[in-house]
């Protein structure tokens, strides 16, 4: 009796310890693979915050989004049979940037198209406007900086003391100090601010080959944009999306609070697109995704640039959606075709 309890007890000891082992496998251990996926599709007015703005919209304006996840064994399995699933390899997406370098680094560029689009809608509406660095912006931390101290996505809000207003500002301050000085740097990280003294390291310039003290980071300048005329400021709410694809959206979305009248004319309107200050618009990446996204959302138009178009007509011929894909090249394109759109009965 007692060995058969011992046989028992062994038995679910290993059955137990079997089951763990799938479970880690499946759903805890790392794979090299990145599953891609239909996104969202959302609407773009309650990101964006425009004064004394012309709130008539009978319809809507939409961003698109494709969902990205770093995939363990569930995903890769359950992808096999998702037709809207793309499996590729990390490095792929990642290059020689970690996880965390590489969502800073779009949010920069989700940033960077926000200031391009406001910049775009106000040229199309006619305001002036001034371009000015908002903040400093930690890309990376290369193994040879302060590592410790600095994490990619930090913004750099002092040093020293001193409010730095943009790139060169930051190297004057530091040519005043030698390799090794320590230097008080004020940083906001997630929401929160944090004070940190770093030790100033060795920053070699790969074309002069100038060597001075700096902080150890890679840093972008984020710009704000000003209107010259009262009344007309732009401003965004966390959208939590990151990369540059939105501009376009938002810059339709903006032009049409600026102006008067409702430039959806009551359509769902869905697009990508980047965008730069000039109005140019610009080839994105996961088009066949946001494809998806939009139809699912009940899209009747997708502007798309036109060097997408044969992607997204592919899969929006695949899917059978009744969605009109629209194909642009500039800012202009897109104003004129729903200026010349009938109203929506």
């Amino acid at each position: 009796m007692r060995q058969m309890k011992r046989r028992v007890g062994f038995r679910a000891t290993a059955y137990l310890f079997t089951f763990v082992v799938i479970l880690y496998v499946a759903v805890f251990m790392n794979t090299p693979y990145i599953v891609y996926q239909p996104g969202s599709a959302s609407e773009v007015a309650p990101m964006i915050q425009v004064q004394n703005a012309d709130k008539d919209e009978k319809g809507t304006f939409m961003m698109t989004t494709v969902s990205a996840s770093y995939a363990n064994v569930a995903l890769l399995v359950a992808s096999v049979f998702n037709s809207n699933a793309e499996v590729v390899l990390k490095e792929t997406r990642l290059g020689d940037k970690t996880e965390q370098e590489y969502a800073a680094e779009q949010v920069y560029y989700m940033n960077s198209s926000q200031s391009y689009a406001v910049q775009a809608a106000y040229h199309a509406a006619d305001i002036p406007y001034k371009d000015v660095v908002d903040y400093l912006y930690v890309f990376s931390v290369p193994v040879t900086g302060n590592q410790e101290q600095f994490k990619p996505g930090d913004k750099i809000i002092s040093v020293e003391g001193q409010t730095i207003p943009d790139p060169d500002a930051l190297s004057k301050l530091l040519s005043t100090k030698k390799i090794g000085d320590p230097a008080v740097v004020v940083l906001q990280r997630k929401g929160k601010e944090v004070e940190e003294t770093v030790k100033l390291v060795e920053v070699k310039n790969q074309q002069t080959g100038v060597v001075k003290p700096g902080l150890g980071v890679v840093i972008g300048a984020v710009q704000k944009v000003k209107p010259e005329m009262e009344g007309k400021m732009v401003s965004f709410v966390d959208t939590d999306v990151g990369g540059p694809s939105a501009g376009l959206m938002f810059t339709m979305e903006i032009y049409n609070q600026l102006t008067p009248g409702d430039l959806t004319k009551g359509h769902r309107v869905a697009g990508t697109g980047t965008i730069d200050p000039d109005g140019k618009v610009g080839a994105i990446g996961g088009v066949k995704h946001k494809i998806v996204a939009a139809d699912r959302k009940g899209a009747e138009i997708f502007f798309v640039p036109v060097q997408n178009y044969e992607e997204a007509k592919a899969k929006a011929d695949k899917i059978g959606t009744d969605m009109k894909l629209v194909p642009v090249s500039t800012l202009a394109d897109a104003l004129k075709y729903m200026q010349e759109l009938p109203v929506k009965s």
